[in-house]
């Protein structure tokens, strides 16, 4: 029996306040995904604050590509190419991954692979199964809240989007008001589980014919019922609190998948993100896409939701089969967005 080529992607990624440095195998294999957080440090703050974010990144990249270089048992001779985010997210970040692959990629004359952050959302899924075309993708994360449809390999178009706050933005928003330390999604989501919807808050959007988003009214809603709470000297029920907001979002993100869906036949139907480690939202659209028995549902795993290089290595090994590169004239693009191939 043939023995599979191994071609191994170094991948980095330090588009907010995670770096990150992995080694892949055949872009489906990790070897390595070394993360150094830094949630710690950023939650004194209620929130990334980009200046602080770009420092923790310089000191810990290289630290990092040792350990994961060090964890895969490889050399440089050994690698096929190096992947790296180089958008979206925060500039300052963004450059010292991008300046930290490039370097590598120069020194060992490698293949500098250029990849979008949200792609290597997509491509987490990968290391739960295969990713079959079409798909649409629902990404939830901190910045994003978007519906991408894959008509095949290494091809994006967003079709339906946030216009104002991200669904991760719009839990961090939230859980301030609560109380809640950065990152507040998980400890929300957990309060969500022992209450009840007992505000009815609105459901933006959920209604109308696109499939965009919008949350900015639903946190405006939920601080508003607080204050005016605080005011009149009430107690409100925490758990209650969470459990309507949770449900608000995830009956808008389901019920506008649910439309793409029916507009858009697919094989498969990926969830990634970091907001798709929320349990009720996995279960929630588990439970939904009952209704689409032809298409197959793919998670990210829950460990690969939060931003991490393993995605990007994934992501990037598609990009480097599809022929993609970059020189060292490669920046940061913290706007980045999908480039839409017909």
């Amino acid at each position: 029996m043939k023995k599979e080529k191994r071609d191994l992607i170094l991948a980095f990624e330090s588009s907010c306040d995670e770096t990150s440095v992995a080694v892949i195998e055949n872009g489906k294999r990790i070897l390595a995904n070394v993360v150094a957080t830094q949630i710690n440090s950023q939650k004194r703050f209620g929130g990334v604050v980009p200046e602080v974010a770009s420092r923790h990144h310089i000191e810990q990249v290289t630290i990092c590509l040792a350990d994961a270089m060090q964890r895969a048992q490889v050399t440089y001779d050994d690698l096929s190419a190096v992947a790296v985010t180089y958008g979206p997210g925060l500039v300052g970040a963004l450059l010292v991954g991008v300046t930290a692959a490039k370097a590598v990629a120069f020194a060992h004359h490698l293949p500098l692979i250029p990849v979008n952050h949200m792609a290597g959302h997509i491509y987490a899924a990968r290391f739960a199964g295969e990713i079959k075309f079409p798909a649409l993708a629902l990404l939830v994360s901190g910045g994003h809240t978007e519906l991408v449809y894959l008509p095949k390999v290494n091809c994006y178009q967003i079709i339906g989007e946030t216009r104002d706050d991200a669904a991760g933005e719009a839990y961090d928003k939230i859980g301030r008001v609560m109380g809640i330390p950065y990152p507040a999604g998980r400890q929300i989501d957990e309060l969500a589980h022992q209450g009840k919807d007992t505000f009815n808050f609105p459901r933006a959007m959920l209604n109308e014919d696109n499939f965009d988003f919008s949350f900015s009214g639903l946190k405006s809603a939920f601080i508003n019922t607080v204050h005016h709470a605080e005011q009149l000297h009430q107690n409100l029920d925490q758990a209650d609190l969470a459990a309507s907001f949770q449900q608000s979002v995830i009956e808008v993100l389901i019920g506008k998948t649910v439309k793409a869906l029916e507009k858009y036949p697919v094989k498969q139907l990926i969830l990634a993100g970091g907001v798709a480690a929320n349990t009720g939202l996995r279960t929630s659209l588990a439970q939904a896409m009952q209704r689409f028995p032809q298409t197959d549902f793919l998670q990210a795993p829950l460990k690969l939701c939060g931003d991490n290089a393993a995605m990007i290595g994934a992501a990037g090994y598609v990009a480097w089969k599809g022929g993609q590169r970059a020189d060292l004239s490669l920046n940061a693009v913290p706007g980045l967005e999908f480039d839409w191939i017909k």
